[in-house]
């Protein structure tokens, strides 16, 4: 595997509470992959025909590089650049290591413009007391025997290996970017959120003078405004409302928390339309397993979020290694069904959760973003197959979460939100709607449907920035 040279294409200046903003003309670019510009030719008709059920599963924390480093034909490196104490560049040879990772790793804004520094992607090194005394502890990919599943999929449908975040930022903005397509609070003035509100639960159910803090935008420079956002209960527009006003059936399914239904760890909690209507509780489940048994009933939704308990995501710090399996037992689920002859599955990581990836972002825009690189699987009857002497097909079209509502608007002609889905190049292309659907392939894992279904509830978020 070779180490890219991440070096800054443009001239920004980083520092605590500030970063450069370049807006970027060429937003529907590949990024260099290798998809032809007429997608629907390459596609058939489009997926309106093909795809009745899109199912989002979203898991925590990880680098496109700590997962599939050395997945063969897809970008990564299993070396890196580091900035060590004296100041210099050296180059740090990434560890294999456990999925059960000990530390958790900085991933709010601040720490997205230390790791990126500039362009030159080396300041990932812990500071402080490190990790246990592990500095470099970021610097890792982890053995592929223990996310077994994942190489699985993508091994038998699709690996995206060039998804970017909307933002550079943690897991509270990243669940409104996959719900809403960004924290636009106002596009004139370009005003966003970033980071995590300072009080629990994330959303309209925080203690009175929870606050948020802003990115606000003067001239070419971006800046943090600590506590200065509003309070956590939005009024801009999601995926909900489009589908909604065209009666497509949705469904947000989420773990149980102390307090009530999922209100901890929940985006749409975030969204003040949803959490005081009749469809928090009934569209926003209190179970994330519920989908199983709407599986079973024949109950599934159009458009389903599933987010998992903390014990059963790939948040690091938590010592457990069920994630995968979690993962596998819901696509076996739905490849088991009737349902898969229709369904498109995608499989996405919230944030990088610290840990180094070697592909700088390819621009930015006034909103904070783009962020770094994420793990992104397709599994679908009509996924693109590889050809005869790869192992999967790798998608190297350039990604953002926007590119995973574009191509739900898409299925379901519900028109854009007009936000980051505008810009983004759909996950289309990772569809051939020319090939006979294919028979599903069980997803092998160490853990059964059955342990899910049986395991307690933890009560506790998946993630606390």
């Amino acid at each position: 595997m070779r180490l890219h040279n991440c070096f800054a294409q443009f001239a920004i200046a980083v520092a605590a509470v500030t970063l450069a903003s370049c807006s970027s003309g060429g937003t529907e670019s590949t990024g260099g992959g290798t998809v032809p510009g007429d997608i629907s030719a390459l596609s058939g008709s489009g997926p309106s025909g093909y795809i009745q059920h899109i199912i989002v599963v979203v898991q925590e924390n990880r680098s496109f590089d700590d997962f599939f480093a050395t997945f063969p034909g897809a970008d990564g490196a299993t070396e890196g650049l580091m900035k060590n104490g004296s100041g210099y560049r050296i180059y740090v040879q990434l560890q294999e290591v456990n999925l059960a990772e000990p530390c958790d790793f900085d991933h709010g804004y601040q720490g997205f413009l230390k790791d990126y520094d500039g362009g030159y992607m080396d300041g990932f090194a812990v500071t402080g007391d490190g990790c246990k005394g592990n500095f470099t502890a970021p610097y890792q990919y982890v053995y592929p025997a223990q996310i077994a599943p994942y190489w699985s999929m993508a091994t038998d449908y699709v690996l995206g290996d060039h998804m970017f975040q909307t933002q550079g930022s943690g897991s509270f903005t990243a669940h409104q970017d996959l719900i809403a397509g960004g924290t636009m609070l106002n596009k004139k003035e370009t005003i966003s959120i970033v980071n995590t509100p300072t009080h629990t639960p994330w959303g309209c159910d925080a203690p009175k003078g929870t606050k948020t803090d802003e990115l606000r935008s003067k001239g070419s420079v971006l800046r943090l405004l600590l506590g200065r956002g509003p309070f956590p209960c939005f009024k801009y527009d999601t995926l909900r409302d489009l589908l909604d006003a065209q009666g497509v059936s949705w469904k947000y399914y989420s773990p149980p928390v102390k307090g009530g239904q999922g209100a901890l760890w929940n985006g749409f909690d975030a969204i003040k339309a949803v959490r005081y209507s009749s469809e928090w509780g009934t569209n926003v489940t209190d179970s994330d397993t519920q989908i199983f048994s709407d599986i079973s009933y024949g109950q599934l939704p159009a458009v389903s979020w599933v987010i998992p308990d903390r014990e059963n995501s790939d948040h690091p710090g938590k010592g457990s290694d069920t994630g995968p399996s979690w993962v596998a037992s819901i696509v076996n689920a739905i490849g088991e069904s009737s349902y898969w002859q229709t369904s498109a599955i995608i499989v996405v990581w919230d944030d990088w959760g610290g840990f180094y990836d070697n592909m700088q972002p390819p621009f930015f825009d006034d909103w904070g973003g783009l962020g770094f690189r994420v793990p992104l699987l397709v599994i679908s009857p009509y996924a693109r197959e590889a050809y005869q002497s790869e192992p999967g097909y790798v998608s190297h079209t350039q990604y953002e979460f926007g590119s995973i509502l574009k191509f739900i608007e898409q299925t379901f002609n519900l028109g854009s939100l007009g936000k980051t889905d505008e810009r983004a190049t759909s996950i289309l292309d990772c569809f051939d709607f020319t090939q006979g659907p294919r028979q599903f392939i069980e997803i092998p894992s160490s853990y059964s449907r059955s342990y899910f279904l049986h395991q307690r509830p933890s009560y506790q978020p998946v993630d606390t920035e």
